[in-house]
This record gives C-alpha cells, sequence and structure tokens, in this order.
C-alpha cells in the first residue's frame, strides 16, 4: 500500500476528465464512476443514457481496493472506502476525498479509519461529517468534512458483540452506515453483532453520541439499511439470512420497530445464501433487494404510505454476486455490479410498472463493488 503522498500523486496523474454535465437530459455522455476492488480502484464510464449503453472511460483514481462510493450531497465531492486489511504488517484501511471538476477527479484527503478492512462510508445530510463502517475491524469511525476534506478521526467505536455463525459472525462486523430522514441519526448495520447500533448525530463536530440498539434474530447478518421515501419506513436487508425487515422509524428517539420479515428466497430453496443490498426507486412504488447466493434480483410493490411490500418478481441478476446495484437517473435502467463475473449488467426496466427486462447487457469491469451516477 502507498504512502498517503504516494497515493495523491498517482491519484492525481490517474484522474480523467469528467465530461458530462448532471442533467441527464442534456446531449453527451454522462459520466458514472464505479468502485473495484482491483489495485486501479476508481474506474470511469460513459453512460449512453437512450441506448443504455456503457463505454469504458479509463481510471478515475488509482484508489486500491475500493468498496464504496458516494456523493457529497451537493455532488462536488467524492469519498470512498478501502478494504485493505493492513499495512506493514498492522491494520490498516483507509477513506479518501476527491474533488469532481470539469478537469478531472482529483484526490484530496486520505484518513486511516482507525481499523482494517473498511466497507463503505456514509455522509450525512449536510455534508459535513464522514462515518466509515470498518468490517475487519469490527469498528465504526467519524470524520468532519470541511471543503472536501477529511479531518483526523474525530470518534470511534470498537464493538464486541457476535452472533451465533461461526463462520460469519465469530466477531463484530459493521456493514453499512446510513442517516435517519431528519439527520438527527446514526445507524451502524452490524452483520456480525446482529444488531443495527442507532446514535445522536452532532453535525458542528461529527461526535456520535449513543441512542439504543435495533437487535435482530440471532443469525440473521443485518448488512444493509434504506429509508422509504415516506420518511418513516425502513428496510433492513440481512445478509445471512437473506430476509428483509421492514421497520418503523421513531422521530422522537430515532428507534427502530420491526413491522414485518419477508423471506427472499423461493420456496424449498437450498443453496447458497447471501442478501447483499436494496434499491428504492424515488416515487417509493417499487423496491428491489438482491442476493448473492442464487444470484437474484427479487422486486416488490411498495405501498406509498404504509412501506408494506408485495411480491412482484425474481430476475436473474446476469452474473455472479451482485454486490450493488443501482438506478440511472431516468429509472429506465437497472445496473448491476456483478463483481465474480467481473461485469456490468444493465438491464431496461418499466417506469410505470418496475418490471425488469429478462435479459441485460454485460459491459466488462474489473471486480465491480459499488456504481455511482454523475
Amino acid at each position: 500500500m502507498p504512502t498517503r503522498r504516494v497515493f495523491l500523486k498517482t491519484a492525481s496523474a490517474a484522474a480523467i476528465a469528467v465530461s458530462a454535465p448532471r442533467n441527464f437530459a442534456a446531449a453527451g455522455p454522462q459520466r458514472v464512476y464505479v468502485a473495484s476492488s482491483a489495485p486501479n480502484g476508481i474506474l470511469a464510464y460513459d453512460w449512453n443514457t437512450d441506448s443504455g449503453e456503457l463505454t469504458a472511460a479509463g481510471v478515475a483514481a488509482a484508489f486500491p481496493k475500493a468498496a464504496w462510493i458516494t456523493y457529497s450531497p451537493d455532488r462536488r465531492f467524492i469519498f470512498s472506502a478501502s478494504e485493505l486489511q493492513s499495512q506493514n504488517g498492522e491494520p490498516f484501511a483507509e477513506v479518501a476525498s476527491f474533488q469532481v471538476a470539469p478537469a478531472g477527479l482529483h484526490p484530496l484527503s486520505a484518513r486511516h479509519s482507525g481499523s482494517a478492512g473498511t466497507c463503505q462510508v456514509g455522509v450525512d445530510r449536510t455534508g459535513s461529517v464522514l462515518v466509515a463502517a470498518d468490517y475487519a475491524g469490527g469498528s465504526a469511525t467519524s470524520f468532519l468534512i470541511h471543503a472536501g476534506r477529511l479531518s483526523p478521526a474525530v470518534w470511534s467505536e470498537h464493538f464486541t458483540a457476535h452472533g451465533p455463525n461461526p463462520d460469519r459472525q465469530q466477531s463484530p462486523h459493521p456493514h453499512f452506515v446510513s442517516f435517519s430522514p431528519d439527520n438527527r441519526f446514526v445507524y451502524v448495520n452490524d452483520l456480525g453483532g446482529d444488531r443495527i447500533h442507532i446514535y445522536r448525530l452532532n453535525t458542528a463536530t461529527a461526535k456520535l453520541t449513543q441512542a439504543g440498539n435495533f437487535i435482530a434474530r440471532p443469525g440473521a447478518g443485518p448488512r444493509t439499511l434504506h429509508f422509504h421515501p415516506n420518511g418513516h419506513t425502513a428496510y433492513c436487508i440481512n445478509e445471512l439470512a437473506s430476509t428483509v425487515y421492514v421497520l418503523e422509524w421513531s422521530r422522537q428517539d430515532g428507534g427502530l420497530t420491526q413491522v414485518d420479515s419477508i423471506d427472499l428466497l423461493p420456496q424449498g430453496y437450498h443453496g447458497p445464501t447471501s442478501a447483499c443490498d436494496t434499491v428504492i426507486s424515488r416515487d417509493g412504488r417499487h423496491v428491489y433487494f438482491a442476493n448473492r447466493g442464487d444470484s437474484s434480483l427479487y422486486a416488490f410493490h411498495a405501498d406509498s404510505v404504509t412501506g408494506a411490500l408485495t411480491r412482484a418478481g425474481r430476475y436473474d441478476c446476469g452474473g455472479k454476486t451482485p454486490r450493488h446495484f443501482v438506478l440511472d437517473p431516468t429509472e429506465r435502467w437497472m445496473l448491476v455490479a456483478n463483481e465474480d463475473s467481473d461485469w456490468i449488467t444493465v438491464f431496461a426496466r418499466d417506469r410505470r410498472t418496475g418490471t425488469l427486462a429478462g435479459e441485460g447487457k454485460n459491459y466488462p469491469a474489473l471486480t465491480p463493488m459499488c456504481i455511482l451516477f454523475r
């Protein structure tokens, strides 16, 4: 792993032009960034919203083992997590920030996350705070953001709980950071500890204060948490059980109450199982879940008021191990990062019904981990 100075120099040299405006209806391609677990880290593509085609555009930033990328609220900066495990024999992982400018994607800062195997980062709704989830190190760490640059670590907590699964829950494994609709609370999904840690957020200091926990069924492995546009429903996908919890969010104390539990896998399925992530359409009418065990996407209709889910279909994801998936800005296309196939599969989508095409088109991408539209 290069030093921070080498990282900045290398990433700057690898920066490429950002040519697409945010308005996806405008002429010309739209830029898409893809986090890759390969040494080059962040890849760039041009997206044609009319045809649903991706064209490789080189390396955006040489940030090794990039597991996640996300924008600041104003979309001027990109933040990334590196899933490195060690450096010089010591536990090590890194979070970094980049400026998105007409001339390219330029590195601004890089910080040690305080542990190892940082798999995801979340940025609060004001763009002032970044919180990192360290899967291998069993911890979460917060940083202040100023003009896109990350401060030294402000707050950190190493978790201790672990679940009954001897292969996947021998220790805590924080996997995902999210923020409440009103930005007052932070949620850290702990796959290894079968719980979601809840904190109050101070955006001025980036300090987190314990506010409670949501406890999942033993062995469930809560992986991600996404809030529905109705402002009070959240969906927690459980990786180890391949289930989805429909949760009611409390504005008063940030608490989560389980309303429903849905089994993703079809009846009688006995193969490998490993649920992954969630996509919600902007209008909240359609919700999708990915399961890596059977390499499938599961579609649901959602009640816009209650957030209740009704099954709508199951689709082959177009490859092996769907690590992440997104709708493009028009919501006419679904893009799936198939990690173990080394490609991104693009499916046409009916915006009215939420139905996906039965077959997609594949575009090469080395170990794709996360897809981000400009």
